[in-house]
C-alpha cells in the first residue's frame, strides 16, 4: 500500500494572532509560512509524488502552490474531509479566550467526548479523515502501484488525529502529538498495519530551545504556530 506524506499547512495569520481560525474564510499564510511553503519543493525533491490532495481552505492551498509550481505534471485534488475540524461557534475566537470554556479542559483531557458547539465532535473529525485516506489509499495504489508515495496537506489536528489512528491509539491521547506548521508526517501503510516513519519533521530544532514562557501542559487547539 502507499505511504503517505502530511504536510501541515505552513504558518498562517491566525496562527500569528492567536486565533482559532477552524473553517474562517480568507485566513491565508504569514509571510512566515510563505516562506515555509516556498522551501517545501526542496525538502522533497527527493520523493516521487504521485498525487496531492489538499484540504480547500486558503491556507493549505497556498502551501501546496510551490510545489505545483515546481511539478507542473502533478495533480491536485481537494477533500473536504481533510479540511480543519468544524469549531462551529469557537471559530475565530482568540485561543486565550477560549481557555476558560469548560469545555476546553474536555478538549485536552477526554476529546473523544468533545463536540464544538454549532459545530463537530473530535470524533466526526478523525472519522471523516481517516475514511479520506483509506479511500485515497486505494485509489493511489491503483493508479500508480503499492509502492506510490502521495501527499496530502492538512491541519494540525486532523494530521494529529490520523497518526493517532495510525498509531492504535485512542483519540483521548491524540493531544500528546505536536505537528508544527509545514511539518512533514510519514506514514507508510500495509496490509497488515500502518508504520509512523516521520512525525512533525521541520529540519528545524528551533521549537526544541527553552522559551521564554514555558509552553506549559496544554495541547495547542488547532496546531499552535510553531517556533518563534
Amino acid at each position: 500500500m502507499p505511504t503517505l506524506i502530511l504536510v501541515r499547512h505552513g504558518r498562517s495569520t491566525a496562527n500569528t494572532e492567536g486565533l482559532l481560525a477552524g473553517w474562517t474564510p480568507g485566513v491565508a499564510l504569514d509571510e512566515r509560512g510563505a516562506a515555509q511553503a516556498a522551501a517545501l519543493p526542496g525538502r522533497l525533491a527527493a520523493l516521487p509524488l504521485s498525487e496531492i490532495v489538499a484540504s480547500p481552505l486558503q491556507r493549505c492551498q497556498e502551501t501546496i502552490r510551490p510545489l505545483l509550481d515546481a511539478r507542473p505534471g502533478l495533480k491536485a485534488h481537494t477533500d473536504d474531509r481533510i479540511g480543519e475540524c468544524h469549531y462551529g461557534d469557537w471559530s475565530g475566537r482568540k485561543l486565550a479566550e477560549l481557555k476558560d470554556e469548560p469545555l476546553m479542559e474536555v478538549v485536552q483531557a477526554h476529546p473523544s467526548a468533545a463536540a464544538f458547539p454549532g459545530g463537530e465532535s473530535m470524533r466526526a473529525m478523525q472519522t471523516r479523515a481517516a475514511e479520506a485516506v483509506r479511500e485515497w489509499n486505494a485509489r493511489v495504489e491503483r493508479d500508480h502501484g503499492a509502492d506510490a508515495v502521495y501527499l496530502m496537506c492538512s491541519h494540525g489536528d486532523i494530521i494529529k488525529s490520523l497518526v493517532a489512528e495510525a498509531l492504535g491509539l485512542h483519540l483521548d491521547l491524540f493531544q500528546r502529538i505536536s505537528v508544527e506548521p509545514c511539518s512533514v508526517t510519514a506514514i507508510r501503510y500495509t496490509r497488515l498495519r500502518p508504520f509512523l516513519v516521520r512525525l512533525g519533521d521541520t529540519g528545524d530544532f528551533a521549537s526544541l530551545a527553552p522559551h521564554e514562557e514555558p509552553p506549559g501542559d496544554q495541547a495547542a487547539v488547532g496546531g499552535g504556530a510553531g517556533a518563534p
